[in-house]
């Protein structure tokens, strides 16, 4: 008796077929690509060197760099030393007298506008003599907290003002010997007074009205106001030394410079 074989449903064959290579296509996939360092930073993150800095005083660094000024007719902070050498925003704001350089940097915490036959109006002193806490000195063994010494007073002072002699004397040949260094800008000159034992030196001016050998008196106008060499906008520098001394020889020019207080700033 013969076998009977069963019909094949073609159909269901392809069907089943198709299912299993479906089923062999279904590997794993792959895994996941590892984000690169960029990839995982957070829009807007900071770095931390950046976040350090966000945290220093806009009118004051630890590194001892001269605090930022106002503009002519905004107020003005004043700094004062905070033992380390390095200015500290003070807790009182004056309003400065309008015409001055935006670049001036102010070191004495003295609220007077000052008055001087030097030059006229009444303004304020930006750095006075002896020790001090702006950045622009080197250290000085006669000074606490690694602070410079000032030898002379800065005056802020419209740029162009017309500096006047205080003293009666002779105006300095450039070429004599102790000529003042580049810091004091290539128009200083000196006047040396009449009974020869002093020099009065006026730094930074902008240019000079008075020729070698010239005798001068009180009034006699000297130079307009600048800031050539100076770090810290237009200003008076007036020095005292002894006659052809060099800087060491500086005393404190109060007695020559002569400032008299006015009214209080903002006062």
């Amino acid at each position: 008796m013969s076998r009977l074989r069963r019909p094949v449903d073609v159909a269901a064959l392809a069907t089943l077929l198709m299912g299993a290579t479906g089923l062999g296509a279904c590997a794993p996939p792959d895994p996941e690509p590892t984000p690169t360092r960029l990839e995982l930073s957070t829009p807007g993150d900071t770095p931390p060197a950046a976040r350090d800095l966000s945290t220093v005083s806009p009118t004051a660094s630890s590194s001892g760099s001269a605090p930022t000024s106002p503009g002519m007719t905004t107020p003005a902070t004043p700094a004062t030393a905070d033992g380390t050498g390095s200015p500290t925003a003070a807790t009182t704001t004056t309003a400065l007298p309008a015409g001055l350089d935006p670049g001036n940097r102010f070191y004495d915490t003295d609220r007077s506008l000052q008055r001087s036959p030097w030059f006229a109006g009444a303004w304020p002193v930006m750095v006075p003599y002896g020790c001090t806490s702006a950045p622009y000195y080197d250290a000085d063994a006669r000074c606490p907290a690694s602070r410079g010494f000032h030898h002379g007073v800065d005056v802020a002072l419209p740029c162009g003002t017309v500096i006047t002699s205080g003293v009666a004397g002779t105006v300095v040949d450039p070429a004599t010997p102790r000529r003042p260094g580049p810091a004091y800008g290539p128009n200083a000159l000196r006047v040396r007074t009449t009974d020869a034992t002093r020099d009065v030196l006026v730094g930074h001016a902008r240019r000079v009205l008075v020729s070698p050998g010239q005798r001068v008196e009180p009034g006699t106008p000297l130079a307009e106001v600048g800031d050539l060499g100076a770090p810290d906008g237009c200003h008076l520098h007036l020095e005292v030394r002894a006659a052809g001394g060099a800087v060491d020889t500086a005393t404190d020019p109060a007695p020559v410079l002569r400032l008299s207080a006015s009214d209080p700033v903002g006062g």
